[in-house]
């Protein structure tokens, strides 16, 4: 009779488990990228279709916003730990027990959902020439676990193919839970928000200009942060 699988929940950190500097490859300069080209794009239609010689600095921002919908501003990949224990009996008693580590990659992308913004969210100051834009609270995708590319460790005098089976799926779904665990981290939020900030400057910068406002400036603020001095 086959007992459940038991996670093993991991008190300390294990090697490629340390702190989420040295822990998460964080990529952000693809996304800067991508994000130009739309910035790009979104001003070209706004010069065809919306430009006048004193244009209005919200309504600029907000077609900035309006071609993307959403933005994919930050990846973070790291790696996770998994660790179960299986049983088999006979007649009530453990004759077989394995166990198995899993050491997985994972990849979380964070993104801004523009679709709901509105001009509520952009504050025009004409006389510092200062746009300060309000965002909604960052997105998680759900953690992309990289199977493939897993190490296993397994113990066990012998372990049987139910067992292996219950002690992969049980450290798959252990692995997905820690990702998304990670992904919360405030230390790793916190470049997100970074790269966002960064991002929507960057989408904002050239309509401003475009439409006049040389030496505006774009602040960027979360929805609950404190409004800036």
């Amino acid at each position: 009779m086959a007992h459940p699988v038991k996670d093993r929940a991991l008190e300390t950190p294990r090697a490629g488990e340390t702190s989420s500097g040295s822990l998460a490859r964080l990529q952000a300069a693809p996304w800067l990228i991508v994000i130009a080209l739309l910035a790009a794009t979104a001003w070209l239609a706004w010069r065809a279709f919306v430009y006048e010689e004193e244009g209005d600095p919200v309504g600029s921002a907000m077609l900035a916003f309006e071609r993307q919908n959403a933005l994919t501003v930050f990846s973070s990949r790291f790696e996770v730990v998994a660790e179960s224990e299986n049983t088999r009996s006979v007649l009530g008693v453990p004759v077989l027990q394995s166990r198995q580590a899993t050491i997985v990659p994972a990849t979380v992308e964070y993104r801004l959902d523009l679709s709901g913004m509105d001009r509520g969210d952009f504050a025009w100051d004409a006389g510092t020439q200062r746009l300060t834009v309000t965002l909604p609270q960052l997105r998680t995708t759900r953690p992309n676990i990289d199977e493939a590319a897993a190490r296993v460790f397994t113990e066990g005098a012998f372990v049987t193919r139910d067992a292996a089976v219950a002690l992969a799926r049980n450290n798959s779904a252990q692995a997905e839970r820690k990702a998304a665990a990670f992904a919360r981290n405030p230390e790793v939020l916190d470049l997100a928000r970074a790269a966002a900030r960064q991002a929507v400057r960057q989408n904002l910068a050239i309509p401003l200009q475009v439409a006049g406002y040389e030496n505006a400036t774009v602040i960027v603020r979360f929805a609950g942060e404190e409004p800036p001095a």
